[in-house]
C-alpha cells in the first residue's frame, strides 16, 4: 500500500485543483480515494465523479488501456445523500441499464453514511464497518480507547490520529483545507437555484389564476347574455 499525495493540482493554468483526504495505491492495481464531507454542500454526486474520472484517466503515453487501474471513490458523509433511499453503506457501479450486468469493475463509487449505523447489514458488521464509523463519530478520547480495546486495527489508527493531532503543522493544514469560501459559494448557488424555482412556480400560479379569472368572467358574460335573451340553463 502506498499513500499518494492528497493534493491533485491542476496542470494547465486555470485547471481546477482537487483536495482529497486520503489517496492510496493498493497492491499497485487499485487507487482508493477517501473523502469526508461533514456538511451537505449539495454537490457530492458531481464532486465524487470528478475525483473518480480524473484519477482513472491517468494512462501515460505508450500505456495499454488494459493497464488502467481500478479506481474506488469512498465518501464518508455525515448526512444522508439520498433521503428517499437511506442506506448505511452504498456501492454504485457501471451496469447495463436494461439487463443489469456489469460493464466494468474499474470504476466504483461508495458512500458511507456516518449517521445511519442502525442500517448496517450483517455483511457490514462482519467487516466491522460499523466499528470504524463509531471511531469517526467518537467525540472523546475515552470513547476511542474503548473501541481500540476491541479492535487492533482501530487501536493502530487511534494511535496514529493521536500522534498527528499533536503536530502543529498537521493542524494548520487541516484548517487550511476547510475551504470556507468554496462551501459558501456552493450554498449560495443552491439558494439561488431554489429561489429561481420558487419564482417560476409563482409565475405559473399567477398565470393559472389569471386564466381562471378569465374563465369566470367569460362564464358571467355568457350567463348575462343567456338571461338577456330568455335562455335558461338546464
Amino acid at each position: 500500500m502506498n499513500i499518494l499525495n492528497p493534493v491533485e493540482l491542476g496542470k494547465p493554468v486555470g485547471a481546477k485543483s482537487y483536495f482529497l483526504d486520503i489517496k492510496v495505491l493498493l497492491n499497485s492495481r487499485s487507487i482508493i480515494h477517501m473523502e469526508m464531507q461533514v456538511s451537505n454542500q449539495h454537490n457530492w454526486p458531481d464532486r465524487s465523479l470528478s475525483y473518480l474520472c480524473r484519477t482513472f484517466d491517468s494512462l501515460k503515453q505508450g500505456d495499454s488501456y488494459l493497464q488502467a487501474k481500478q479506481v474506488v471513490q469512498i465518501g464518508l458523509l455525515d448526512y444522508t445523500l439520498f433521503p428517499e433511499y437511506p442506506e448505511f453503506y452504498a456501492v454504485y457501479e457501471f451496469r447495463n441499464v436494461k439487463k443489469g450486468y456489469l460493464y466494468s469493475d474499474k470504476l466504483r463509487l461508495c458512500v458511507l453514511n456516518l449517521n445511519r449505523i442502525d442500517l448496517a447489514t450483517e455483511e457490514d458488521r462482519h467487516y466491522r464497518t460499523d466499528h470504524w464509523v463509531s471511531l469517526f463519530k467518537s467525540a472523546t478520547w475515552e470513547e476511542i480507547k474503548m473501541l481500540a480495546k476491541e479492535n487492533e486495527y482501530i487501536r493502530d489508527a487511534a494511535s496514529t490520529v493521536y500522534r498527528l493531532s499533536q503536530e502543529e503543522t498537521i493542524r494548520l493544514q487541516c484548517e487550511a483545507r476547510e475551504d470556507y469560501y468554496r462551501t459558501q459559494r456552493d450554498i449560495r448557488y443552491v439558494m439561488e437555484r431554489q429561489s429561481a424555482e420558487l419564482k417560476e412556480k409563482d409565475a405559473q400560479l399567477e398565470s393559472l389564476s389569471a386564466e381562471n379569472q378569465n374563465l369566470v368572467a367569460e362564464n358571467s358574460r355568457l350567463l348575462a347574455w343567456a338571461a338577456e335573451h330568455g335562455y335558461q340553463p338546464e
